[in-house]
């Protein structure tokens, strides 16, 4: 069985307003979009990390831009 735990935080009026104004627009309800921007962060932040620790590895081989890499990849 899944199951979902309950999260309770403080935001600021403002934002809050923000939010249910977006739930009205997409008609979905807030709890989607909080849970899909956690993990759209999450997500974000894992990649930072993994970008941290493979740089300097493709730095050593020669891969300084995106494009080094386009190069050997397309």
């Amino acid at each position: 069985m899944y199951y979902m735990g309950t999260l309770t935080l403080r935001i600021p009026d403002d934002l809050k307003e923000q939010l249910e104004e977006l739930s009205r627009q997409q008609q979905r309800p807030t709890s989607d979009l909080v849970r899909e921007s956690l993990r759209r962060y999450i997500v974000a932040e894992q990649l930072k990390a993994i970008r941290r620790l493979t740089v300097p590895l493709a730095e050593a081989q020669g891969f300084l831009t995106d494009e080094d890499v386009f190069k050997v990849v397309s």
